[in-house]
């Protein structure tokens, strides 16, 4: 997700096109810890402080711009750091480690705090509970009221400042829409998203927001509810969501997107935020569930 720069249209349109592509970058200054490193994939879990105009304190993974940032950074290492954002991703760069102190619990549940527990995840083949549900036009829902008809569904929330969580979701099931409408094969699949943040999605909002991406709402349902209903709902398919105590729009989740057959039995579930458009499609039509 990283911008490539073609220099001959940046020669031709460079009062344009490159020009913009340069304002939509921002950077802002990042101060906190390290809590894991994933050097192979450039990513490092940081527990930092609020970064003012832009996010709220909170613990997320974090693309790094070159291997060398990573340097000799351990777990527990404080450091600051510049975080640049673009219009499609982000990326940490010139980390400084600025000392060091006991981590407050493991790296890996630091990375991902656990959501309701005594949920067991849903394997594939198991049917997808019902749950309790307002759409983006205040109707009641339940997830049964899909069956019929497969379904893409994945989990986030409006105002997730991070380019390559939530905003990327949404990205990817515009791009899901399109093909869905045009081509018969899948053309039954439906797309549901669900927000886990219920104060401020409310149905306008998700209204709102499912017009901004061009959501069509016969074919791309928005839902949310009762925070503690769709809390474990999602937690059946491996969502993790934390909110602190302090302020509700510090939101740390992973991502979760899923396939679930006609029938309401889960077909399948993508970890993370590297799946594609085209790999749901091909495993859509591959599963024969789109017909």
């Amino acid at each position: 997700m990283r911008p490539h720069i073609v220099f001959s249209v940046c020669l031709a349109l460079a009062a344009l096109g490159c020009g913009r592509a340069r304002s939509d970058r921002r950077s802002y200054t990042l101060q906190g810890q390290v809590q894991s490193i994933d050097a192979e994939h450039r990513l490092v879990v940081v527990k930092h402080e609020e970064i003012k105009g832009f996010m709220p304190a909170m613990t997320m993974p974090y693309e790094v711009e070159e291997t060398k940032w990573l340097g000799e950074l351990a777990p527990g290492d404080l450091i600051d750091a510049t975080l640049v954002v673009f219009s499609n991703g982000a990326h940490l760069t010139k980390i400084r480690k600025v000392g060091a102190a006991p981590l407050e619990r493991p790296a890996d549940s630091a990375a991902m705090p656990t959501a309701s527990s005594g949920f067991e995840l849903l394997r594939p083949g198991e049917t997808v509970p019902s749950g309790a549900f307002v759409d983006q036009d205040g109707r009641k829902r339940s997830f049964a009221s899909f069956k019929g008809a497969p379904v893409v569904m994945t989990f986030i929330y409006t105002s997730c400042p991070m380019p390559t969580f939530c905003p990327l979701m949404d990205r990817q099931f515009a791009t899901l829409q399109k093909t869905l409408t045009e081509d018969p094969a899948v053309g039954r699949v439906h797309l549901v998203t669900v927000s886990f943040d219920p104060a401020t999605d409310t149905p306008p909002v998700l209204k709102a927001h499912a017009e901004t991406l061009g959501a069509d709402p016969e074919r791309w349902t928005f839902l949310t509810g009762d925070r503690d209903d769709v809390d474990q709902f999602a937690a059946r398919f491996g969502v993790s969501i934390a909110r602190a105590m302090d302020d509700p729009r510090n939101i740390t989740h992973n991502l979760r997107t899923a396939i679930i057959g006609a029938d309401g039995r889960l077909v399948k579930v993508y970890t993370g935020n590297e799946w594609t458009p085209a790999q749901v499609l091909a495993d859509l039509r591959g599963l024969g569930i789109g017909d």
